[in-house]
């Protein structure tokens, strides 16, 4: 039998090998096949190395640990490889915490703290040895392994403020107008004319049946204020009007892609939003 496998992600460095040695004083069969700086990285040595367990900073520069660990689920392979259980590693407070104890997922608290780290190891030991004996008695044991995660993680993805997301104020009316600067001029494009926004850097495009705009704020600062009952995220970098959407259509591979009144462009629906398409 291989000893268990564990990617840690972590921009501070001094933190990252701080966890790294608690981790092999606690569980010295735990190998540590990777260390990540930044989300990204996390989510390319993920899919390359396939590791058992992934430690995600929940706050990191560019990709949060709860972006990381969605980018992670779309795109993990339809095979027998169980997608890696899930730790958040974060300073949160107790309003946070709460979410991840309803949500199920494990977390730990900057600084790490031996006995609690003690715990979650005890845990993830339990879940990996359930694991194998579904190994044995499924033939394909990745299909519990990944509903479970993707439920965790849509559940996370709505909470306000996790991963870096502004909190969100109740009181505030959704978005109904777009102040769009072109030049000297600040058009004003009603948000119901917009078929969709898509992520470009640090910018999001605008498209509207008539043209495309480009604004300069990230997507996760503008989701909180559009209407959640009328714009629907399809992808991670991609937000749709729900009345735009003429059809959804899933290949042979089950993947999905929306097709669209007023444009000619495809959109695709990542596998974190392809429960929002179910036929009557």
């Amino acid at each position: 039998m291989n000893p268990p496998t564990a990617l840690i992600a972590e921009d501070e460095t001094l933190l990252a090998e701080n966890l790294r040695q608690e981790l092999a004083k606690l569980w010295p069969e735990l190998s540590i096949c990777a260390m990540a700086p930044h989300g990204q990285a996390a989510v390319d040595a993920a899919l390359r190395l396939r590791p058992d367990i992934c430690f995600l900073d929940i706050r990191m520069p560019g990709m949060s640990g709860l972006e990381a660990a969605a980018a992670l689920a779309d795109a993990w392979p339809d095979d027998e490889q169980p997608f890696p259980l899930l730790v958040f590693v974060t300073a949160y407070d107790q309003y946070a915490l709460q979410a991840f104890d309803l949500a199920a997922v494990d977390y730990v608290l900057k600084p790490v703290l031996p006995e609690r780290l003690a715990q979650t190891c005890g845990r993830l030991q339990q879940a990996l040895a359930q694991r194998r004996l579904q190994d044995n008695s499924s033939e394909n044991a990745n299909a519990p392994s990944m509903q479970a995660a993707m439920d965790q993680l849509r559940q996370l993805l709505q909470t306000p403020g996790l991963g870096g997301s502004p909190p969100l104020t109740p009181a505030q009316p959704p978005l109904r107008l777009l102040q769009v600067a072109v030049g000297n001029t600040v058009l004003m494009v009603p948000v119901d004319e917009v078929i969709y926004f898509e992520a470009a850097d640090k910018y999001v495009r605008v498209l509207t049946a008539q043209k495309e705009h480009l604004i300069r704020i990230s997507l996760r600062e503008l989701l909180p204020q559009l209407d959640g009952q009328r714009f629907w995220q399809v992808h991670r970098s991609v937000v749709v009007r729900s009345d735009a959407i003429a059809r959804a259509v899933r290949d042979e591979a089950g993947k999905l892609t929306l097709h669209l009144h007023g444009s000619p462009d495809k959109l695709a629906v990542s596998r974190m939003y392809a429960h929002l398409f179910k036929g009557l």
